[in-house]
């Protein structure tokens, strides 16, 4: 099986999972020799090395702040190598793909909890609509391909992730791990603030990434069927809350100021995960605060040994 995307931060916990089943070959392409945005090498991959399962992991992601960095190189990227991928398994004879979407495709106001038939209802939050799209194109080519090929194209849409091993880069992270280096730099450095973008109204799901993982791998173990489904907690936070969590666990005293200049992003995020555990049994372990805790205690152990860049 090859597993694009699979040395970035999910894709880890998902090629760990998988090697624990002795009988399973397990390739993980890198970037550098498979740029899968290019079509000669989405082929090239598929070719040598004859996979009977896909799972399409690759992709370029941030947050708010990247997202409206580069809307365009999120879009396109995104989109051909999906477009690319699909293709190619079709036509090397792939026994199953999973492509991996986001919660980014439901639409601005999507009733909450977002059911997987809301997905058509509306257009994207305009933060990271031409990312969410981009990756909702795979659920639209999946169920093409099935009806008119047979092709076995499974659509997952996890919620956001967070866990050890995130990106804690400010420039491109998402919000728990800038929360976290944020509240911890400012511990350490006695600032009384920290500044937050928005007012922290918005709401976010959060689902931590071993169970992100357990999921995806149940899903491919058991799921066949053409219907989106979607990968989750079920259950919401707001960011402020989030933020006054985060600053407790961390020890942190200060103050939070609400940069109203800066977008909220999406007004809510919750998902519906009843098709999941009917589906393929799938139900998330780790509640929110156990796994902050995880998460802000890898981040104090390895962060000095990471290039800033890579934090």
């Amino acid at each position: 099986m090859v597993v694009t995307g699979g040395s970035g931060f999910l894709g880890r916990y998902v090629v760990h999972r998988l090697r624990q089943f002795p009988a399973l070959e397990v390739i993980v392409p890198s970037h550098q020799e498979y740029n899968l945005v290019e079509h000669s090498a989405a082929q090239r991959l598929l070719s040598l090395t004859r996979p009977d399962l896909v799972i399409h992991l690759a992709a370029i992601v941030g947050g708010i702040g990247a997202n409206q960095k580069s809307p365009g190189k999120f879009f396109y990227d995104n989109l051909m190598m999906g477009v690319q991928l699909i293709e190619q398994a079709r036509l090397h004879e792939v026994q199953k793909f999973v492509a991996v979407g986001t919660v980014c495709a439901y639409p601005k106001f999507a009733p909450t909890p977002f059911h997987e038939v809301d997905l058509w209802n509306g257009y994207p939050d305009e933060t990271n609509a031409p990312y969410g799209l981009a990756k909702k194109m795979m659920l639209v080519q999946a169920q093409a391909y099935r009806a008119e090929y047979g092709f076995n194209a499974i659509y997952l849409l996890p919620v956001n992730l967070y866990g050890p091993g995130d990106n804690f880069d400010l420039e491109s992270s998402h919000v728990i791990p800038a929360l976290i280096r944020k509240c911890v730099e400012a511990k350490e450095s006695g600032t009384d603030h920290v500044v937050l973008w928005g007012d922290g109204s918005p709401t976010r799901e959060f689902l931590f990434v071993e169970d992100a993982a357990e999921g995806l791998v149940l899903a491919v173990e058991h799921y066949d069927g053409a219907d989106p489904v979607n990968l989750g907690s079920g259950k919401e936070i707001s960011i402020r809350d989030l933020a006054t969590t985060i600053a407790e666990q961390v020890g942190y005293r200060g103050n939070f100021v609400w940069d109203k200049t800066k977008p909220n992003g999406q007004p809510r995020r919750c998902l519906d995960v009843t098709r999941a555990k009917e589906r393929f049994g799938f139900q998330a372990a780790c509640n929110l605060r156990e796994g902050l805790a995880k998460t802000i205690d890898w981040f104090l152990a390895n962060r000095h040994s990471l290039h800033a860049g890579a934090l």
